[in-house]
């Protein structure tokens, strides 16, 4: 449904984006995770058609979007990371501005203008002002304006950023709704946001697509040694000896933040529970707690992206290979930070789009 082929985008001397190739099927939400400052916005920007790639090309339904720029983006439905809004606007207002703006045919503006209403829960605040609408009500109406002209393609950056967690969780069920019926590519950096919503995920550093696949692909590639967490009541003195002494367990570590709480690890394919229970009958231990520890997206990512940084700088120490201009803010920053002056031109298209 949407391809992006070899994409590369510099701005002078710095590539903010280099070789990034993925393709997303009919019916997909793929979820897009990296450090700010990693590219997630420049690409998005390029998907999008508002940025053009210094190399490569992009294809929506089948539609080149350099060649055949209008028909690939009538596919294409957008929700920045900054809403841009008409605020003395009233919402059906804005929206029936917005469906004339898309091309969606004046006898069909009712009808596509009640169907993302109701799909996106605005119905109580239809004729306020959206200057007056909270949070959470903008990035409904937002949503609503991006598929009014029923896009086969969804791009979400950031869809629930400032939202208090109520919101988040609304956000949320209605970006699983629109999975339904849309492609969607769902750019966040709330990673059990990723993991849950998403069938699978890209993880980008430095301008590069770092390692890809489902979330349980991810975490069995990524998983490393086995982790135990076992708790004894009482805090048994011999615990830290017999625990060491379970068959398959190379390391054991005291939980400082919970007493009697031990950390196992063992070998990458050892199950350590068994042999830990028949340890803690053996010796007459009281267990509390015996639980096996799995790796999280959180773990893979911060893994992923920390060894990649390391790894590139390590070549031989310069910034140009690391990705990151001599005055780069690096992982602190912002893709709009490292996107320099791109960023107010994008808000005011997309302002005026």
């Amino acid at each position: 449904m949407l391809e992006a082929h070899g994409l590369t985008r510099r701005f002078g001397d710095f590539v903010a984006v280099r070789d990034v190739g993925f393709d997303i099927q009919e019916g997909e939400i793929l979820g897009m995770l990296g450090p700010n400052g990693a590219g997630k916005t420049t690409t998005i920007r390029m998907l999008t058609g508002y940025l053009p790639p210094t190399e490569g090309r992009i294809t929506v339904a089948g539609h080149d979007l350099e060649d055949d720029s209008l028909a690939a983006r009538k596919e294409i439905g957008y929700l920045p990371e900054n809403v841009a809004l008409y605020p003395e606007m009233r919402v059906e207002e804005y929206l029936r501005y917005r469906a004339r703006l898309e091309g969606v045919a004046g006898s069909e503006i009712d009808e596509a203008l009640d169907e993302v209403v109701g799909q996106t829960l605005i119905g109580e605040v239809r004729s306020q002002i959206i200057g007056t609408l909270s949070k959470g009500f903008r990035q409904r109406v937002g949503l609503a304006a991006a598929i009014l002209h029923r896009p086969r393609v969804l791009i979400l950056d950031e869809p629930t950023v400032g939202l208090d967690p109520k919101q988040i969780i609304a956000i949320r069920e209605l970006i699983r709704e629109l999975g339904e019926n849309h492609t969607l590519l769902l750019s966040s950096h709330i990673l059990p946001e990723v993991e849950h919503l998403c069938h699978r995920v890209l993880i980008i550093d430095k301008g590069r697509i770092v390692d890809q696949g489902t979330p349980a692909a991810l975490r069995e590639r990524w998983r490393g040694n086995s982790l135990v967490r076992v708790t004894l009541k009482g805090d048994p003195e011999d615990a830290s000896r017999g625990l060491g002494a379970v068959p398959g367990v190379v390391d054991v570590r005291r939980d400082d933040e919970s007493p009697g709480r031990w950390i196992l690890e063992g070998d990458r394919d050892a199950d350590l529970r068994e042999p830990v229970f028949r340890t803690a009958v053996d010796r007459g231990w009281v267990l509390l707690e015996l639980v096996e520890e799995k790796a999280s997206l959180e773990d893979i990512f911060v893994r992923l992206t920390t060894e990649e940084r390391v790894e590139a700088q390590a070549d031989d120490g310069s910034a140009e290979e690391s990705g990151l201009p001599e005055e780069s803010p690096g992982p602190t920053g912002s893709d709009e930070t490292a996107e320099g002056e791109t960023t107010e031109t994008e808000d005011e298209k997309e302002e005026t789009s």
